[in-house]
């Protein structure tokens, strides 16, 4: 009698549980309860971070407006930043070394990324036009994007660099630079990404060229120089102009950076909200299913006995 109760049971079961909950390869609800979980610690994660970035934000946008006044000099010399979506890269001379900023750091959206194709472009424009192009990066998240594209192209790297930064980290960056070999140079390019609010940023290049000429085209015509020393002053204002543009163009990256982070975090704790939400919904029907089933078996074996 046991035996025919349990068959009428497991075929009145099969018959009426959802194909959903009976196919190969569904989640189990403690699966589905799990992935929960760590989607939950992951919203929490990423909170975190947008609420920690979003803090930083405040103090690199105050350093990158010090920044703007304190190179203020240096804009009248070299001009305003340009922007990389206008450029043709037709103004620059024979010989380019591209500096490109960018960050040790992921999960701050695409600003590494864009730099990266910015410097593509502008090697590939370079060499259409004869050109040559050389490249330094700062930031191991480039330095890992650019070196499968153009390793034989990269002179000099520079990762792990300390933050916040100042003044004094700039000045030791352009020594690298220099020391690299960047008065060699036509000019040097630095490439970054410029900040313009919290969820908006475009990739910006400056052209730093050396004083040299005669003539009409003597540097700084305007100011007297005691005899001799004229040479010796240019060479030191170049390090200094240098120094001052990079100051300028990792504090206005960093920010940049920040409001980067900070929205792609923001993005990422909304994405796990709706995943939160699907698994859920998964969850509670995965749940009533295995009850309804349970239900069914029980009034089948019940009225099993009955007959």
């Amino acid at each position: 009698m046991l035996p025919r109760i349990a068959q009428h049971a497991t075929r009145a079961a099969a018959r009426a549980a959802p194909k959903s909950v009976i196919a190969r390869g569904m989640a189990t609800e403690k699966q589905i309860w799990n992935q929960i979980q760590s989607t939950k610690n992951i919203q929490k994660i990423t909170s975190s971070m947008k609420m920690v970035s979003a803090a930083k934000l405040k103090g690199d946008e105050g350093r990158r407006m010090t920044a703007i006044s304190f190179n203020n000099w240096a804009e009248a010399l070299n001009g305003p930043p340009k922007l990389v979506e206008d450029a043709t890269w037709e103004e620059l001379p024979q010989r380019s070394l591209i500096v490109t900023l960018q960050s040790d750091k992921g999960l701050c959206g695409g600003i590494n990324s864009f730099i990266t194709k910015s410097v593509k472009t502008c090697v590939a424009a370079l060499k259409e036009q004869g050109k040559e192009a050389d490249i330094a990066v700062i930031g191991d998240k480039g330095r890992g994007q650019l070196r499968r594209v153009y390793p034989e192209l990269i002179q000099v790297s520079m990762t792990e660099v300390l933050s916040p930064g100042n003044f004094t980290l700039a000045s030791a960056l352009a020594s690298e630079l220099i020391a690299a070999g960047a008065g060699d140079y036509d000019a040097v390019v630095l490439m970054y990404n410029s900040f313009k609010n919290a969820a908006t940023y475009n990739q910006a290049y400056k052209v730093i060229k050396p004083f040299s000429g005669e003539g009409e085209d003597e540097p700084l015509l305007a100011y007297e120089f005691e005899p001799d020393t004229k040479s010796e002053v240019l060479t030191d204002l170049q390090e200094y102009l240098l120094t001052s543009q990079i100051y300028h163009s990792w504090m206005d990256g960093a920010a940049a950076e920040q409001g980067s982070r900070m929205t792609a975090m923001e993005n990422a704790s909304k994405n796990a909200g709706e995943l939160i939400g699907s698994l859920t919904l998964q969850y509670n029907r995965a749940r009533q299913a295995r009850i309804t089933t349970e239900l069914i078996e029980i009034i089948s074996g019940a009225s099993a006995l009955e007959d």
